[in-house]
């Protein structure tokens, strides 16, 4: 799927866009399975990404990638005179940088990701700003612009509600992967009866090794997070993390107590320093930390355990793949919705107001209804797969139709 393996004259020009290899597990992992869907159903196409870590998406998937902010310092605090300058000036840069990325497509990806929420502190001339850019040079330029089995959530803040409003307007196809995300998209003002409702894109990678043989006592997984609230939290973010933490500790406290081994997992790069803290404060060889690299990674670590603790989105979908039963530490609606369609609204408990005493009763039902919960998600994931297939053969009818490959590099006009 480079241009050494098709003809120019037949050669689709598809990029992909987003977070991208910065270190969030979940968001590459959706990066993988348009991967696997393109090479699978495109094989002729060209791609490449505009992201933000280039080096490691080319690296890791094999394509060529450009870095998504002209300023390398974007995400960094700007303190000084030359930041907020230079700050700035990227923000002008990156408009014609992402006009000019985009003018070279034929079609552009966005997939999966929350792109469309705010359930995490953001800023509005950051990414919002970005996807913005993104989406009005695809309308300019006469670039199909798809919006992929996306997460969304209504938004406060009128700079980034805006933003994102606009970006979801202009893209030319949009998929959300609950329908909690359609909802708050047309309640932001944005036309969706158009819009379909797919399972998460993680849902369709490779599934992982077989688990533990019967009888074989595994290690519960807990997957851990740097949370400290989303963006209308930041008055009480430490309180938040804080509360969380020591929450979190006491119940490993309680499980080592018992003699039961504890994986802890990760989903972003920044969560290493809750591992940290966590194994500081429970010294015990029972507690052990992975360094998972991928969702395959993850999904091995669940697939052998007994049960899976787990706050990230994308750590809970890793362990609902495995058929693991899962208890979630939701932050977001998106959250509970994950585990509401998967009939684990039960295994629910806020991440917000971690109570120990609770988590831990939450936990024993869970694993006295092992067997059942394992059984149903079975089910489960034979649904989610047979809706993503869905998705997919609706992008290749929308995004990629037949006459398309005769007339890949000929002129278009702006609308």
């Amino acid at each position: 799927m480079t241009g050494a393996d098709a003809s120019p004259a037949a050669a689709v020009r598809v990029g992909l866009f987003g977070l991208l290899g910065s270190g969030n597990l979940g968001n590459d992992g959706s990066l993988e399975a348009v991967l696997g869907y393109l090479r699978a159903e495109h094989p002729e196409a060209v791609v490449d990404a505009l992201c933000g870590g280039p080096e490691v998406v080319t690296a890791r998937y094999g394509i060529p990638a450009t870095r998504l902010h002209w300023y390398r310092g974007e995400y960094r605090t700007a303190s000084r005179a030359g930041a907020v300058v230079g700050k700035g000036l990227g923000k002008l840069v990156d408009v014609f940088r992402t006009a000019a990325w985009v003018r070279r497509h034929d079609v552009v990806i966005v997939p999966g990701m929350g792109v469309l929420e705010a359930t995490l502190p953001l800023r509005p001339w950051g990414f919002p700003y970005a996807l913005f850019l993104l989406c009005a040079s695809g309308r300019l330029s006469g670039v199909r612009v798809a919006l992929v089995g996306v997460g969304a959530a209504e938004i406060e803040s009128r700079p980034i509600r805006a933003l994102v409003r606009w970006s979801a307007r202009l893209a030319s196809y949009r998929s959300y992967r609950d329908d909690q995300s359609r909802d708050a998209m047309r309640a932001m003002g944005v036309d969706t009866s158009r819009d379909e409702v797919h399972p998460d894109l993680a849902f369709s990678l490779p599934a992982p090794r077989p688990g533990a043989p019967a009888g074989t006592p595994g290690p519960v997984c807990l997957g851990v997070m740097d949370f400290h609230g989303g963006n209308d939290d930041r008055a009480r973010a430490e309180e938040i993390y804080r509360r969380y933490l020591d929450g979190t500790i006491a119940f490993v406290r309680v499980l080592v107590s018992e003699g039961r081994p504890v994986r802890l997992l990760t989903g972003d790069q920044c969560d290493l320093s809750v591992v940290a803290a966590i194994l500081d404060a429970v010294d015990s060889p029972l507690v052990t930390a992975a360094e998972p690299a991928s969702l395959a990674d993850l999904m091995n670590e669940m697939a052998v355990a007994d049960t899976v603790v787990a706050v990230r989105y994308h750590n809970l979908i890793c362990a609902l793949k495995t058929g693991t039963p899962v208890l979630a530490l939701c932050y977001a609606a998106k959250s509970d919705a994950l585990m509401e369609r998967a009939g684990l609204g039960a295994y629910r408990h806020p991440a917000r107001e971690v109570d120990a005493d609770r988590l831990v009763e939450q936990f024993r039902d869970l694993e006295k209804h092992a067997a059942e919960v394992r059984q149903a998600l079975a089910e489960h994931n034979r649904l989610a797969a047979r809706r993503l297939a869905q998705q997919f053969t609706a992008l290749t009818t929308t995004l990629f139709p037949t006459n398309d490959h005769a007339h890949a590099h000929a002129p278009r006009k702006a609308p």
